[in-house]
C-alpha cells in the first residue's frame, strides 16, 4: 500500500508539473500576440530559453536555498518513494520559471537578449528562492514569529504572493530601468498606439494559461490525499469573475477580456483552498477590475511602458490575492478559517520589498555593465532581425 500511495503521489504531482509546464506556452503566445510582428520570434525564443536557464539555476542553486535539499547523491537515494522528491522539484521548478516568463512580457520589444538570461539565472537562483524559503519552508523563523504573534502563519496555497506578486514586482524595476519603447510617448505628451499583432495568438495564450492554471492551483496540494475540489471550483469562479468584470470595465476590448481570467486566477491562488466559491467570485472580479484600471493608468497617465501589463496583472493582483485570502478565508465570510489578516498583509509587503530590492540590484548592475536595451536602430528593425536574424513571417508586411 505504501508503494501504491507514493507512486500515486508521483503521478499526481507529475501531472501538475506537466500542466504548469504547458502554461509556459501560454506565456509565450500571450506575448507573441501582444507585441508587434517584428518581435514575435524573440518572444518565443525568450520564454523557452528562460525556462532552460531557470532549470539550471533552480536545480543547482535555488532549490537548495529554498528547501535545503540538493540532488548530489546516488540514484538509489533519489529514487526513494518512487522519486517523489524529483517530481516535486519539477513541479516547483515550473513555478520558479514563471518569474522570468512574467518579466519577459514587461520588458518586451526593447530588451537585450543575453543580459536578460543572466538576470534570469540570478533571480531564479537567488532572489525568488530566498522568499520562497521564508513562505513555504519556515526559513529564518518568520512564519513561526507570525504564528506566535497573530495566531496564524502566512498562507499562500498556490502562489499569489510567492510566485505572481514576486514576478510582477521584480518586473517593475526592470521596466523602469529600460525605459519606454522608442516612439511610445511623444514629446508633446501624446501616446503612440502599439496595437497587438495578433488577437488570436493573444487569446490562445490566455486560454492555455487558463487551462494550465487548474494544475497550478489544484496540484499545489502536492499529494493525492490533500486534493480538494474546492480549489478547482474557486479557481473557476475567480476566473469567471475576472473575465466578466474585465469585459465590462474594458468596454469589450479583447485584450482586457482575455487578461481578465488571468487576473482572477492570479488573485485566487493564495486562498483557493479556504474561500467560499462566492468569495472567490468576488476576489476574481476585483482583480479583473484592478487590472483594467491599473493597466490604463500605468500606460496612459504614468507613462510606464509595461508592454503586457505584468505589474498590474501579476504584481498588484497577486498582492490583492495574498491580502484577500486573509479576508475571504475567514469564517465570518464563509471561508474555512485558520487564517489571519495581519500575517497576510505583512508577508505580502515583505514579498514586495524583497522583489524590488533584488530586482533593482540585478537589473541595476546589468544596466551599468552590459546595458539592458537594444540601440535605437536595432529596436526599429525589431528584436527578431536584430537578435535572431529571422522574422516570424517570410516578408515584411506593410503593417509590420
Amino acid at each position: 500500500m505504501e508503494t501504491y500511495q507514493s507512486s500515486s503521489n508521483v503521478l499526481f504531482i507529475l501531472l501538475g508539473a506537466i500542466m504548469v509546464l504547458a502554461m509556459h506556452a501560454g506565456f509565450a503566445f500571450l506575448e507573441v500576440g501582444t507585441v508587434r510582428k517584428k518581435n514575435q520570434v524573440n518572444a518565443l525564443v525568450k520564454i523557452l530559453t528562460d525556462f532552460g536557464i531557470s532549470t539550471i539555476a533552480y536545480f543547482f542553486v535555488g532549490y537548495s536555498i529554498a528547501y535545503g535539499v540538493n540532488f548530489f547523491s546516488g540514484v538509489e537515494t533519489l529514487m526513494d518513494k518512487n522519486g517523489f522528491e524529483l517530481t516535486k522539484f519539477f513541479f516547483l521548478l515550473t513555478f520558479a520559471a514563471a518569474i522570468p516568463a512574467i518579466i519577459s512580457g514587461g520588458i518586451a520589444e526593447r530588451a537585450k537578449f543575453h543580459p536578460q538570461l543572466i538576470a534570469t539565472f540570478m533571480l531564479v537562483g537567488f532572489v525568488y528562492p530566498f522568499f520562497e524559503g521564508i513562505a513555504w519552508n519556515q526559513a529564518f523563523g518568520i512564519q513561526a514569529w507570525l504564528k506566535a504573534t497573530f495566531g496564524e502563519e502566512f498562507h499562500d496555497f498556490a502562489g499569489s504572493v510567492v510566485v505572481h506578486a514576486m514576478g510582477g514586482w521584480i518586473a517593475l524595476p526592470a521596466v523602469l530601468l529600460l525605459g519606454a519603447r522608442y516612439g511610445r510617448y511623444t514629446k508633446d505628451g501624446r501616446l503612440s498606439a502599439h496595437p497587438p499583432s495578433s488577437i488570436p495568438f493573444l487569446a490562445l495564450g490566455a486560454w492555455i494559461l487558463t487551462v494550465g492554471w487548474f494544475g497550478f492551483n489544484v496540484m499545489s496540494a502536492q499529494t493525492l490525499d490533500k486534493i480538494s475540489g474546492l480549489v478547482a471550483l474557486n479557481s473557476l469562479m475567480a476566473m469567471v469573475g475576472g473575465t466578466l468584470v474585465a469585459l465590462v470595465l474594458g468596454k469589450n476590448d479583447p485584450g482586457f477580456l482575455h487578461n481578465g481570467p488571468l487576473a482572477g486566477l492570479v488573485a485566487v491562488c493564495a486562498g483557493s483552498d479556504l474561500m467560499h466559491p462566492i468569495g472567490a467570485l468576488v476576489v476574481g472580479g476585483v482583480a479583473g477590475g484592478l487590472f483594467v484600471v491599473m493597466f490604463t493608468l500605468t500606460q496612459n497617465r504614468w507613462k510606464i511602458d509595461d508592454v503586457l501589463g505584468v505589474w498590474p496583472l501579476h504584481g498588484l493582483c497577486g498582492a490583492w490575492g495574498g491580502i484577500a485570502a486573509g479576508i475571504f478565508g475567514s469564517k465570518a465570510l464563509g471561508g474555512a478559517g485558520g487564517i489571519a489578516f495581519m500575517p497576510q498583509l505583512i508577508m505580502t509587503a515583505m514579498a514586495i520589498v524583497v522583489a524590488l530590492i533584488g530586482s533593482t540590484i540585478v537589473y541595476g548592475a546589468l544596466k551599468s555593465t552590459l546595458g539592458l536595451r537594444l540601440d535605437q536602430e536595432e529596436e526599429y528593425e525589431g528584436a527578431d532581425l536584430s537578435i535572431h536574424k529571422i522574422t516570424a513571417t517570410p516578408e515584411r508586411e506593410p503593417n509590420w
